[in-house]
């Protein structure tokens, strides 16, 4: 089959590789239909993740077809059209007992990472019961694509996390596909302002249209004076969705008493923690991998389009095409790229 594959810092290839095979009883084969390229794969093209094994198939979201089951799987059968989920759980150990998927035991982040992943022909998904969703009738394929990481990890590290409450203040800084994932799903709990922090117009044009009340370009503006114009004394809850040491400054600059920053950017630099200053704020500041437990609430919500995703999918390539897509999204900015489908199809 043909798979992207890992070679070291910015060494990618597309090749031949054997068709994965079941190797325990609770796994599942899945013919990959569609997946796309996420920050944390460029991330690992750039080298910021040296323990990835040279050889590697990378990424991790993705739908696709079950071909072959393991005999302990009894919720999908041949021919089952799943979403493949991010994070793979057992369901069983003491951290997915309580919604801990990202920590699970003998899972976790490891689709793409620790084992073999989704951008390729085929794909092998370990504890395939509770690591795959059946795609309803009426979701499509392609906003399906982006439930399997970006929608569930804005909405649990970013608007969970930071407990957006009805009426509240909050800033978003990152209008990247995570922060619009923000975005959107804090929506569901009717903060009175929302505010994009971002250096590209583009995107943040984008996300005025996608329901954000300010947009703030922290290219040309001072984004504490902005957000105080705005918010007043500051926001109520302030979401990191890029990670790097300039947007964290960002946002524990501009929280009032009392206020959340909810940190979702993978961040691979340390950063200044004014803690000198922020002792006082009484603040709540939370961290986090996405657990992917409210994917399947996600999935309703997307299947009765209350959800604009379609608008966050900006180019289409085939497979054979990877390469070429992965330096679109490596120039996202130049390119107006903002989530990239590849098909298998």
């Amino acid at each position: 089959m043909k798979a992207l594959v890992y070679h070291g810092d910015h060494k990618i290839a597309l090749e031949e590789k054997p068709k994965p095979a079941l190797l325990k009883s609770t796994d599942a084969i899945v013919k990959v239909v569609k997946t796309t390229i996420c920050g944390t794969d460029l991330g690992i093209y750039k080298g910021k993740n040296p323990e990835v094994a040279d050889g590697r198939i990378l990424g991790h979201e993705g739908l696709g077809i079950i071909e072959e089951v393991g005999e302990s799987v009894t919720q999908f059968k041949k021919g089952d059209k799943v979403l493949i989920s991010c994070v793979t759980s057992c369901g069983t150990c003491d951290y997915c007992k309580k919604q801990l998927y990202a920590h699970c035991r003998d899972g976790g982040w490891i689709l793409g990472y620790m084992i073999d992943g989704v951008q390729a022909e085929y794909v092998r998904i370990p504890h395939a019961a509770n690591s795959l969703y059946k795609i309803p009738e009426g979701l499509d394929d392609e906003t399906a694509v982006l439930l399997s990481d970006i929608l569930p990890t804005g909405h649990e590290i970013g608007v969970q996390y930071g407990n957006v409450k009805p009426g509240d203040a909050i800033a978003i800084v990152g209008a990247g596909p995570v922060g619009m994932a923000v975005l959107l799903t804090a929506q569901f709990y009717s903060p009175s302002i929302i505010i994009m922090v971002d250096m590209d117009e583009n995107r943040l044009a984008l996300a005025k249209e996608l329901g954000a009340t300010h947009t703030i370009n922290s290219a040309t503006q001072n984004v504490i004076e902005a957000v105080q114009k705005i918010a007043g004394e500051g926001v109520d809850v302030a979401i990191e969705a890029v990670g790097i040491p300039a947007t964290w400054d960002i946002c524990q600059h501009i929280v009032k008493p009392g206020a959340h920053i909810a940190n979702v950017g993978v961040h691979g630099v340390k950063v200044d923690f004014e803690l000198q200053k922020l002792w006082i704020k009484n603040l709540t500041i939370t961290t986090g991998l996405v657990n992917t437990n409210t994917t399947p609430m996600l999935i309703k919500a997307a299947t009765s389009n209350k959800f604009e995703l379609n608008k966050l999918i900006t180019h289409h390539f085939k497979l054979d095409e990877i390469e070429h897509a992965y330096q679109v999204f490596l120039n996202g900015a130049k390119e107006k790229a903002m989530k990239i489908i590849i098909s298998n199809e």
